[in-house]
């Protein structure tokens, strides 16, 4: 919900010239007017309900919007203004567009940000190759080229590169993780309340946005039967896949923080064999996380061009890589372990580990941090009175 007061504050701030509407905003803003309007696709997810409640759309209600659209297609398929008609309403294009943007706008450092946004690919796996290089190299210097090949590790990699040498290597990049993402967020956060009735978050409307962001409820098209990919087909893939590579994360995140504990906790050091639940939660999770980023780039590759911004691919692409690459040089690790390869694949798994949480900030993964922002927004402001005095359900 939008006060009159804060209409009022950015119409005042527009005309002089205090905010200025990118290109991407300024076209989601023209779209939104027609659906407002419109309305056909009003149950098809929470973009369409929110959208009901303003009559006027400025940068933070367009932010959060974009945010809250998780491109599915549906709206496009359905809409009898959609290209080639004169309108040329294409909701899911127009939003991922503002949506690129914003993971740019609120990044912290900005510049690492737009970097990433243009070399999405290239740029996560150089600093993976790069990151592993570099592992190798440090190998060598320690155990000259036989360390690399063959060399007597009993098994366990922390006889190539102690414990306290890993942690030294992946703290400074997990608290930097935390603070670029924590910043982002916050900015966000701090940017759309204003324009989302500003009330604070209740237990109703968080376990509502939880609850949508676990099941990813708003990739079932509206109707249940799923969302689009390459044409006009309905289809739960990209839910599936999507789950499967959330859950998947999950998993192996979960396997490293209990490995931590037990080695701190209890002085069980790694590694754990199964059927240790460090060890389960971790094969569960990369199978899982294989298979979903398998689908998502085949989903990805295949997708229909006016669903999404194809200048958003390369950054898309390379999330999905670098995951990719972590669960699949991970469980190789582990079924390699008794075999000469064991370091090889050790300094492969670590660099493509490393890789990935230092881009964390700056791709897809922010998505999934603004979008359950948007989410949990969205579920205060529905629960407020509707400032224009229309039903927005």
């Amino acid at each position: 919900m939008q006060t009159l007061e804060a209409l009022t504050r950015d119409a005042r701030a527009l005309a002089n010239g205090e905010i200025v509407l990118s290109a991407p905003e300024t076209e989601v803003a023209r779209q939104m007017q027609i659906c407002n309007a419109c309305r056909y696709c009003e149950g098809f997810c929470a973009v369409f309900p929110a959208m009901t409640r303003r009559l006027e759309f400025g940068k933070a209600d367009i932010h959060f919007l974009a945010n809250l659209c998780h491109n599915c297609g549906a709206c496009l398929h359905a809409c009898q203004y959609a290209p080639p008609h004169e309108f040329a309403v294409n909701v899911p294009q127009a939003m991922a567009q503002v949506r690129g943007q914003t993971y740019a706008d609120y990044a912290w450092p900005p510049a690492l940000g737009r970097l990433y946004q243009r070399q999405g690919l290239t740029l996560s796996l150089a600093l993976a190759a790069g990151l592993a290089l570099f592992l190798v190299l440090g190998a060598v210097l320690q155990g000259g080229l036989d360390a690399l090949w063959g060399a007597n590790l009993g098994g366990n990699f922390y006889h190539l590169f102690p414990h306290n040498l890993l942690v030294g290597l992946f703290a400074p990049v997990f608290l930097f993780v935390v603070l670029a993402l924590g910043l982002g967020v916050r900015r966000f956060w701090r940017d759309v309340t204003p324009a989302t009735s500003g009330a604070p978050l209740s237990a109703p409307a968080t376990a509502e946005a939880t609850d949508a962001v676990l099941r990813l409820k708003y990739l079932d098209g509206g109707h249940g039967d799923g969302c689009h990919n390459e044409d006009d087909a309905y289809t739960l893939s990209r839910r599936r896949f999507h789950h499967l590579t959330f859950y998947g994360f999950l998993l192996c995140f979960a396997a490293t923080s209990l490995a931590t504990v037990y080695h701190y906790a209890f002085g069980w050091a790694a590694p754990y064999d199964l059927p240790s639940v460090p060890k389960l939660l971790g094969a569960v999770g990369g199978v899982m996380l294989m298979l979903g980023t398998a689908g998502l780039w085949h989903l990805n590759r295949t997708r229909h061009a006016l669903h999404g911004d194809a200048q958003q691919k390369p950054m898309d692409l390379g999330f999905i890589a670098l995951l990719f690459l972590v669960s699949s040089s991970g469980l190789a690790l582990w079924l390699a372990r008794g075999t000469p390869a064991l370091a090889l694949l050790l300094c492969l798994h670590l660099g493509a580990v490393m890789a990935l949480f230092a881009t964390l900030p700056y791709g897809k993964f922010a998505h999934g941090v603004f979008r359950t922002a948007s989410l949990l927004r969205h579920a205060v402001e529905k629960r407020q009175p509707n400032p224009i005095g229309l039903s927005a359900d």
